[in-house]
């Protein structure tokens, strides 16, 4: 079964969201903490003046918010998508992280470095060709006629395929 492109075009949207809210939440919460600085005294009280300084920060949340987004985007779309094919596709964060490390932070980069996320993503465009979705599944991870949403309940009726078998 091929998926809709309405789907195809919601997985890659969302796997997008994926693979730059992730490394620019990490980011902004390593920056937000580097200008914060080290916790050098465990002292109750000088934990909560450090806690009070990190939860004031607006880099802090603005990478809490970031990475919450990317957390609900990874949801949504595990939720009709194969993990297999999302978690490598998202592996594409992995050339962001490295981007915004090296013009956010100046971070330095080794050649091999970057000789390896090119590795990851060769794989990423590899995995990208087979399909995001395997097969429908009910929730219980067995397979399913249902549709996966209304949207598709609508384009099979259009389409005269309301009874059929997918």
């Amino acid at each position: 079964m091929n998926p809709s492109p309405r789907l195809l075009l919601k997985t890659y949207l969302l796997i997008l969201v994926m693979i730059l809210a992730g490394p620019l939440g990490n980011v902004l919460l390593g920056r937000g903490m580097k200008q914060i600085g080290p916790i050098s005294d465990w002292a109750p009280s000088a934990l909560l003046h450090m806690g009070l300084r990190i939860f004031t920060s607006g880099s802090i949340w603005l990478g809490i918010a970031s990475l919450i987004t990317f957390f609900v985007a990874y949801m949504l779309v595990l939720s009709w998508a194969d993990y297999s094919y999302v978690q490598p596709a998202s592996s594409l964060a992995y050339g962001v992280v490295a981007l915004l490390g090296y013009f956010v932070l100046g971070e330095k980069i080794s050649p091999i470095h970057w000789v390896g996320i090119g590795i990851i993503c060769l794989g990423v465009l590899i995995v990208g060709q087979t399909h995001p979705q395997s097969a429908t599944t009910n929730g219980s991870g067995t397979a399913s006629n249902l549709p996966i949403s209304a949207s598709d309940t609508e384009t099979h009726a259009i389409a005269g395929e309301g009874n059929k078998k997918r």
